[in-house]
C-alpha cells in the first residue's frame, strides 16, 4: 500500500541536502510497505516553497502525488508559490507534462487555486 509521509530525519539524503546548499531541507518519502520508492526534497521560506529534487522511479503518477503532497502542506502554511530548482531537464519536463509548470518557467504560483482547481475537476467528474 502506497503511503506518502514526511521523514523527520535526513539520514540517507545527505547528497540531496548538500546539492541544495541549505540545512532546512525537508524530505517526504513515498513508501510501499517498508520500501522507499520515491522522495521529494523541499524547504519552506516565508513566501515560497522551494523544491530541490525528487525521485519518482520513473512513475509519473508518483511524481504527481509527491508534488501535490508538498503543495498541500504549503497551502496549509499559507504559502502560495512553489519554485522548482530541479537541474534535471527530464524531471522538469515531467513537471510541465503534469501542468505544475509552464514552458520556460520554474515557478508555480497560486498553489491554493491549483489545489482548488483539482477539487473542481473531481466534482465535475462525479456529476457526469
Amino acid at each position: 500500500m502506497l503511503e506518502i509521509q514526511e521523514k523527520f530525519d535526513t539520514a540517507g539524503y545527505e547528497d540531496v541536502i548538500a546539492a541544495a546548499g541549505i540545512n532546512n531541507v525537508h524530505i517526504t518519502e513515498a513508501l510501499d510497505g517498508e520500501k522507499t520508492i520515491g522522495f521529494i526534497a523541499y524547504a519552506y521560506e516565508a513566501e515560497k516553497t522551494i523544491v530541490y529534487g525528487y525521485d519518482d522511479g520513473g512513475d509519473l503518477m508518483l511524481c504527481d502525488g509527491l508534488v501535490r503532497s508538498v503543495m498541500f502542506k504549503s497551502a496549509l502554511k499559507g504559502i502560495d508559490t512553489m519554485v522548482f530548482e530541479i537541474p534535471d531537464k527530464q524531471k522538469s519536463a515531467n513537471l510541465i507534462k503534469l501542468k505544475f509548470l509552464t514552458e520556460n518557467s520554474n515557478i508555480c504560483e497560486n498553489v491554493n487555486n491549483f489545489m482548488n482547481g483539482c477539487q473542481n475537476c473531481k466534482n465535475q467528474n462525479n456529476v457526469q
